[in-house]
């Protein structure tokens, strides 16, 4: 049953509609392709826009040499605070850098083109638009005139590409928000409680260069590289034993991303170096997972003759997102207010991608994923060419997020 507060908050989101909607498109005109990952200029604009409401927006530049160990140029983030009274404090936490573009695409991906309902631009889904989706939840809560107790804080991060330690993991280390819940970008059909953690590991093969009339008189770097690369490829397939018990997330997965080495056709390879992404599901140890990977690759490199040297390196080891039970309350008023509003039974599930969320459940903060966006990945074309959002579901979830913290904070 609507109550007065649903329909001032419905009204009010009706009104602003066109408003939010050019905000999104002003901030997804802004490139924050990381890498590079020079991302402080995009937040200093964000944080104007945001001002121009008439809020204080507290601007956390991270130390260069922070930023530079994460392989950025430039971070800064942004935390909005509203108080309504004694009570809880939920988080809203968003990105708002974004993978390069890449081809393929048939819009301009800083355009923001509208097309039959959709926004169209990198960042539009991923996650820029829960930018507006939660700046306008929390003015809509404002403009409602509801008795809330509680402190709605935005938390507008721009690092969640290179693993989110110096986005959420920088706030919450540093003792710059205590949330007691938190709510983290997602899509509109699907509660998310859990998600994949995330391992990528750098090979390199150290072998000699020699001129090819003489390739006996080096050591050819790629031949140990290709000895590797196989016994991945041919170990891959075990993993497909190995499915999640959550819904929404499958077995684990490994991608060989990238590749680069040798010198010249003409001279033997003396190094060679590839980047792996492997996919953690939650019932996996991460420390286990990597030990197992690191096995194949010696017990590969072993096997070939030459002498090539092959050191392994850690870049990224994101543990998986767990549900932690003191936010029971919080997913179940998320997957009541979506189904009522999205106008079909929404639950929760698991997505097998992972997100800077691991953050918050790692200082013991209850954290869901809950936003804009389409059903799926791939109809968002996210992370590729076209990427695009639903206006109608922007404007969807935007009530979902509003009317469930009015549900969490009603006094």
């Amino acid at each position: 049953m609507s109550t007065a507060i649903d329909q001032k908050v419905r009204a009010f989101l009706e009104g602003e509609r066109d408003a939010q909607v050019r905000f999104l498109a002003e901030i997804v005109k802004i490139p924050t392709d990381n890498p590079p990952g020079d991302c402080g200029p995009a937040a200093e604009r964000a944080a104007k826009l945001i001002e121009a409401f008439g809020w204080t927006v507290e601007r956390h530049p991270v130390p260069d040499d922070i930023v530079k160990a994460a392989g950025m140029i430039s971070c800064t983030n942004l935390i909005v605070r509203r108080t309504f009274g004694p009570g809880p404090t939920i988080a809203l936490n968003a990105h708002g850098d974004v993978v390069p573009p890449g081809t393929g695409w048939t819009f301009d991906p800083y355009a923001a083109t509208i097309s039959d309902g959709w926004m169209y631009g990198r960042g539009a889904a991923v996650s820029k638009s829960d930018f507006a989706t939660y700046i306008w939840a929390l003015r809509a809560l404002e403009a409602s005139g509801a008795k809330l107790g509680g402190t709605i804080e935005l938390h507008l991060t721009y690092d969640e590409e290179t693993g989110g330690e110096i986005g959420p993991g920088y706030l919450l280390a540093q003792g710059l928000s205590k949330p007691d819940l938190a709510i983290g970008a997602g899509f509109s059909y699907a509660v998310v409680t859990e998600h994949n953690g995330c391992l990528h590991l750098e090979v390199e093969v150290a072998g000699r260069s020699a001129h090819a009339a003489k390739p006996w008189t080096g050591i050819d770097a790629l031949q140990s590289a290709t000895a590797i690369l196989s016994a991945l490829y041919a170990w891959r397939p075990t993993l497909a034993t190995r499915t999640s018990k959550t819904p929404g997330i499958g077995a684990p997965q490994l991608t060989i991303g990238l590749i680069s080495g040798g010198i010249n056709t003409n001279v033997v390879p003396d190094r060679v170096v590839f980047r792996l992404d492997r996919r953690i599901v939650p019932e996996e140890n991460p420390e286990v997972v990597e030990a197992e990977l690191r096995e194949v690759i010696a017990k590969a490199s072993s096997a070939v003759e030459g002498g090539a040297r092959v050191d392994v390196r850690r870049i990224l080891l994101a543990k998986p997102l767990q549900r932690l039970p003191a936010g029971d309350r919080m997913i179940d008023a998320l997957c009541r207010r979506a189904s009522q509003i999205m106008g079909e039974p929404i639950s929760a599930s698991g997505v097998p991608l992972y997100t800077d969320a691991r953050h918050y459940t790692a200082h013991g903060v209850p954290i869901v994923l809950y936003g804009a966006g389409p059903r799926t990945i791939e109809e968002a074309n996210a992370h590729r060419a076209d990427e695009r959002l639903p206006l109608a579901d922007l404007a969807k979830a935007t009530e979902v997020v509003a009317l469930t913290l009015a549900d969490l904070m009603a006094t």
